[in-house]
């Protein structure tokens, strides 16, 4: 739903309520309520809009925002930048605590997936990540880092000299090595969920 007078004809539609029902309901002509929808008339008064959301059975937010806030669409992680979430149409959600289990996290998360072809670590084909944009690293865990080769994903730390290491997760045995200065992070990995292989 891109516009508001789409969404309250898509909301009526799902109602079962014809224009002129969905008039009496909320106390205006059943003109008026095309004009809505068709975006004849762009501004509605917050009374009236109140009583249109009551009508329909939704919430304001639901009405004036839609249900895309509500259903995040997963995003395209691709090896090369920019970051998915820059994307102006990208939806951000929100985790729970049980979700996040430990991780202090208050900003936004995206709902990544890697593209077709594309391949991370920590992260496998078909599978979910949920990911906050931020350029530090403040407590260790698996980050999204964009260096000279590109996006990729790996475990940070700080060592004992306060210098932030990196190691992979394709080598379980590697050794933590300093991140190079012209790496950055630019997001953190906060919760994963695996492609069901059964």
């Amino acid at each position: 739903m891109d516009s508001l007078g789409q969404r309250i004809k898509h909301l009526r539609i799902q109602a079962d309520l014809n224009k002129a029902a969905l008039a009496r309901k909320v106390g205006v002509s059943d003109v008026t309520i095309s004009y809505w929808e068709s975006g004849a008339i762009k501004q509605i008064g917050h009374e009236r809009l109140v009583a249109l959301a009551d009508a329909l059975g939704c919430t304001l937010a639901q009405l004036l925002e839609g249900d895309a806030r509500l259903k995040p669409t997963p995003l395209y992680l691709r090896g090369q930048p920019p970051v998915p979430w820059l994307d102006p149409n990208a939806n951000h959600f929100t985790l729970s605590d049980e979700i996040l289990a430990g991780v202090d996290w208050q900003g936004e998360c995206y709902l990544v997936t890697p593209a077709p072809g594309e391949r991370f670590d920590y992260l496998d084909s078909g599978d979910l990540a949920a990911f906050g944009p931020t350029e530090s690293c403040d407590q260790p865990g698996r980050y999204l880092i964009e260096g000279a080769g590109g996006l990729y994903i790996g475990q940070l730390e700080y060592g004992d000299s306060g210098e932030l290491l990196f190691s992979s997760g394709s080598d379980a045995t590697s050794v933590p090595i300093p991140l190079e200065t012209t790496e950055r992070v630019v997001g953190r990995l906060l919760a994963r969920w695996r492609k069901d292989s059964a």
